[in-house]
């Protein structure tokens, strides 16, 4: 009997222990691969640090980026310094028979600059950069957010990749603290994206929606992704229309009737645009066209190494993935994809192509790029290679690509900052010679696209424009207001046809800002040999056609100076009466 009661007693701590054993490696399977699978284990930046980080980023873009669109200027700046002080320049998209551009989308930006310039009556050069530093920290708190949502849902690795991508990238140095609704729409793609990634669904919707109907329309593809996820793979379809019809309400309805009070019609300045560009009969093509190689120029000059990273991720991943690395995430990472590959398609076949059409994806290039090489690193570990050789080829990634990525930022910024620096300089000289409110006019000619504003002008002073070799149509001076967005403005075309009503005599002027190139004509004279102008402020401007296409790219310390061709950017100030205007 005892010896029966003391079998089965072995019998049963047998079988406990064998099943233990058993359900334990069963367990062990069922945890995210952790021998395969290192993103659970590695180490990411925590949230505030990631935070300081990308501040820290921004506001250096804030301060030390160059406005490289004259779109940015002359559609964004100049409306917005309307609204705040009565005066500014208007491109006909903005006259009532097109109402292309939305005046709801400007006066969201504007209030920081009313709370500067109104109450606080500070400089309106403070309020421009002011306003650049609202920006820079709109987007280092909605990156953060991403960044927060890529480690949640892809693990630390990805996360860590991606968050030094979005650091250093030259690419979002510049369009980061850019005011254009390219920029607005990369914003609300860190938002909807991080958001999906955290399961907070409505907020993706909404985000996707904000930046459809508020900045641009064909961002609205980027919520692709999250349509097909909440739609086809959880069959949410009462929680995403549900979510859109509050949207259209929220979002669409109020854009409408802003704009509609400012035009002084009815304009649904969201489906303008749409019309205008694909049912139109020339289109954006007017303004121009780019040969297929230039987005991909485009993107290996703003992000080096990590632009074809991105755009092999998906063979990338189909490649390693018997790998298992993101076998459990597959879809997510798939779906996540998705979008960018859309816009790529989208995007790259347009004849017509300008840098700020890729703002929005610049995120999710560095995500993609993050896939692509988390990917690589695993091939390589398959190859039984030491951990450390592995660490070291992710260091060099990291080291190299943020070196090129300054080396861009640095020599974009000694090469064409020269414009900011020459109307800073105007500032200063109508404040020292007490010329801040005597209604001097300032003139352009071929410079007039890298005009950086009128926050740049100071109180009371014009800008007037010289005719010059360019045979396109400049913006006009908006109508005085209160009623001046109403009026349609005369002597206006969506042609792109000259008006020569735009032009002034050179006997009006006071001030020229020209760049003193090699080559001069008759509507493009050196002011230097004219004996009524003299120089007041120069300094260094990168000159294209002398200067190699590497340095002109890159800035490399001795080698820079030593190759590159620079070329005066000059204020000159009228002599009266023989002597200097003082």
């Amino acid at each position: 009997m005892a010896t029966n009661k003391k079998n089965e007693a072995r019998r049963r701590n047998s079988n406990f222990t064998h099943g233990s054993i058993k359900n334990l490696g069963e367990n062990i399977s069922r945890l995210p691969n952790l021998k395969k699978n290192y993103n659970e284990v590695t180490w990411s930046p925590n949230i505030p640090t990631a935070f300081k980080a990308f501040a820290l980023a921004r506001l250096c873009s804030a301060l030390w980026n160059n406005i490289t669109d004259c779109d940015e200027t002359y559609n964004y700046w100049e409306p917005m310094h309307y609204i705040l002080y009565g005066s500014g320049f208007q491109t006909w998209e903005y006259s009532p028979v097109y109402g292309l551009r939305s005046y709801a989308y400007i006066l969201m930006h504007s209030l920081l600059g009313w709370i500067c310039g109104i109450i606080l009556n500070f400089n309106r050069v403070i309020v421009f950069y002011s306003l650049r530093c609202f920006l820079g920290l709109v987007c280092t708190g909605l990156e953060t957010y991403f960044y927060r949502g890529v480690v949640q849902e892809f693990g630390p690795a990805v996360g860590r990749l991606t968050f030094v991508f979005l650091l250093f990238s030259a690419g979002m140095f510049q369009s980061s603290t850019a005011f254009l609704p390219s920029s607005f729409s990369m914003y609300m793609c860190l938002l909807s994206m991080g958001a999906w990634f955290q399961k907070c669904y409505s907020l993706a919707i909404v985000s996707t929606a904000v930046s459809t109907f508020l900045s641009w329309p064909f961002a609205g593809v980027l919520g692709i992704g999250i349509a097909i996820d909440l739609l086809l793979l959880q069959n949410k379809w009462k929680m995403f229309f549900s979510w859109c019809i509050i949207s259209v309400l929220t979002v669409l309805v109020p854009v409408t009737v802003i704009d509609s009070y400012f035009y002084g019609r009815l304009v649904v300045a969201p489906l303008n645009i749409v019309l205008y560009n694909i049912f139109s009969n020339h289109g954006p093509d007017l303004y121009g066209t780019s040969p297929w190689s230039f987005y991909f120029l485009n993107g290996f000059l703003n992000f080096n190494a990590i632009f074809p990273l991105a755009l092999i991720s998906l063979p990338s991943l189909f490649i390693t993935w018997k790998l298992n690395l993101f076998r459990r995430k597959s879809v997510a990472v798939l779906l996540a994809l998705l979008p960018l590959y859309t816009w790529i398609i989208i995007f790259f076949t347009q004849p017509h192509k300008e840098e700020r059409f890729l703002y929005p994806i610049y995120p999710l290039i560095c995500l993609a790029a993050s896939f692509t090489w988390i990917s690589a690193d695993g091939a390589l570990k398959t190859l039984k290679l030491p951990n450390k050789c592995s660490a070291w080829l992710t260091l060099v990634l990291i080291i190299c690509s943020s070196a090129i990525s300054l080396s861009r930022i640095v020599g974009q910024y000694k090469g064409f900052h020269a414009p900011l620096d020459v109307f800073l300089e105007l500032n200063r000289f109508s404040r020292e010679n007490g010329h801040s409110n005597e209604g001097l006019n300032v003139c352009i000619g071929k410079e007039w696209y890298r005009f950086p504003s009128s926050f740049f002008l100071p109180i009371n002073w014009k800008l007037l424009y010289l005719q010059s070799e360019f045979r396109g149509q400049l913006p006009r001076s908006f109508d005085p207001p209160p009623n001046g967005t109403w009026t349609i403005p005369s002597h206006m075309n969506d042609l792109n046809l000259e008006e020569t009503s735009r032009y002034a005599s050179l006997n009006d002027c006071h001030f020229i800002v020209d760049l003193d190139t090699r080559q001069s004509t008759d509507l493009e004279p050196h002011f230097d040999q004219m004996k009524e102008w003299e120089s007041a402020f120069h300094t260094s401007f990168l000159e294209a056609s002398e200067s190699p296409q590497l340095f002109r790219a890159f800035y490399i310390p001795w080698l820079s100076e030593k190759y590159i061709s620079t070329i005066s950017y000059t204020l000159y100030k009228r002599r009266t009466h023989g002597k200097e205007m003082k």
